[in-house]
Parts: C-alpha cells; sequence; structure tokens
C-alpha cells in the first residue's frame, strides 16, 4: 500500500495571495498535485494536508482522497499526514502542494527507487555557480557544485522508517525543512532520483508563467 501526503498548509505569505489556488494551465495549482498522485496506478491513498476550502476549490471527488488540517508549520503538517495514514501502508511519499509539475514517470523512478533503498527523493544536479555571500551580499566564497542536488519532492520511504524519523523530530524539537532531514538526523541516507524535468516550487508571482 502506497501512501502519498501532499502538504498544502502554508499561508502563501511571500506571494500576497493564495498561491495554491492560483491558476495555471487551466487549474488551480494544487489541483496539478493532487490529480497526478490519484492518477498514479500505484497510489492507494492520497492525505491532503491542507483546509476544507482549498479542497472544496479544488471540485475534486475521488475516493484516494482524503483532507487533514495542517500544523503551525511544515513538519508539524507532515507529521498530521502520517497519523492520517492508514496503518496498512507500506510507502508513504511526501509531495509540496506547490509542485505542480512532477510526472508520472518520476512519481514511478523515486517509489522504485524507495522499494529498493527504503528512502528516495527526486532532485536536480545543481549545475549554477554557487557563491557563498556577507551578511551584505557581497560574495565571498566559491562553493564546489561537486555532488551538490538541489531538493525536491516527492520524497518517499519505507512507512517504518518515516514514522521513525519523525518520531524523533518530535521529541528532539527539531525543526525539518524536508524528509531528507529528518531521516538524516536517525542516521540513514536517501537515494537520490535524478530529475531531468522541471519540477518547479511555486514561490513568487513569476513562477506561475515559469513554463
Amino acid at each position: 500500500m502506497f501512501s502519498v501526503i501532499i502538504v498544502a498548509a502554508g499561508n502563501s505569505q511571500r506571494m500576497g495571495f493564495d498561491k495554491l489556488l492560483a491558476p495555471l494551465m487551466g487549474k488551480p495549482v494544487l489541483a496539478h498535485s493532487v490529480e497526478i498522485f490519484l492518477q498514479s496506478p500505484f497510489v492507494t491513498e492520497v492525505i491532503l494536508v491542507s483546509t476544507q476550502t482549498r479542497l472544496d476549490a479544488l471540485s475534486i471527488t475521488n475516493n484516494k482522497l482524503k483532507l487533514t488540517s495542517g500544523g503551525q508549520n511544515r513538519h508539524d503538517s507532515v507529521t498530521k499526514g502520517i497519523a492520517a495514514v492508514s496503518p496498512d501502508s507500506s510507502f508513504i511519499a511526501v509531495h509540496d502542494g506547490a509542485r505542480p509539475y512532477i510526472t508520472q514517470e518520476q512519481i514511478r523512478c523515486t517509489l522504485l527507487a524507495a522499494q529498493k533503498y527504503g528512502a528516495a527523493a527526486s532532485a536536480t544536479r545543481i549545475t549554477d555557480t554557487v557563491k557563498r555571500s556577507n551578511p551584505d551580499n557581497f560574495a565571498t566564497e566559491s562553493i564546489s557544485r561537486d555532488n551538490l542536488w538541489a531538493m525536491e519532492t516527492p520524497q518517499i520511504f519505507s512507512a517504518s522508517l518515516l514514522k521513525e524519523a519523525y518520531l524523533h523530530v518530535s521529541k528532539s524539537g527539531t525543526l525539518v525543512t524536508d524528509e531528507v532531514s529528518a531521516l538524516e538526523l536517525i542516521g540513514t541516507p536517501t537515494f537520490l532520483v535524478e530529475n531531468l524535468t522541471p519540477n518547479l516550487k511555486i514561490t513568487y508571482p513569476q513562477d506561475l508563467d515559469a513554463l
């Protein structure tokens, strides 16, 4: 059983409007993320961590789709999503609702890697020149691009590993920004599945016109 948690509980402060309901190719941004997983033949259930208002705006009716409320920050929302997952689930994916460009092929490849290694995440190799700056925005040093990756979602794990990692997060009070970071805290590495197609996270208004 493969469960998907879609995190969509943020308030879009940097956008100035609800980015998850912004129109993109004829439907709300969030609808793209929800529908791609509902259409996957591998997915058993989709847990949408969001609000009833956002769910209603999607106009999606599917028996595989469940709603649960979000938390104060991202890892609180993921914790609530994990609690809503079926106890029979063997693998759990976490996906950002603001990443509408994920493909079925990348979902499949990441799931296969998770089944093989226990933990896998979609990611893109960093090819740009990377600099570190001082607080005044002056470049101070170059950072090697070797083995540097930009993390994406979905991030997929065996259910037992993800639950163990988030139990540790809860007990330690550590703030994590993604699930790979949570797995690192319990000493478990995550296999990175290179994504060669754009999987941009909608953060600023201009991102809606990126493709």
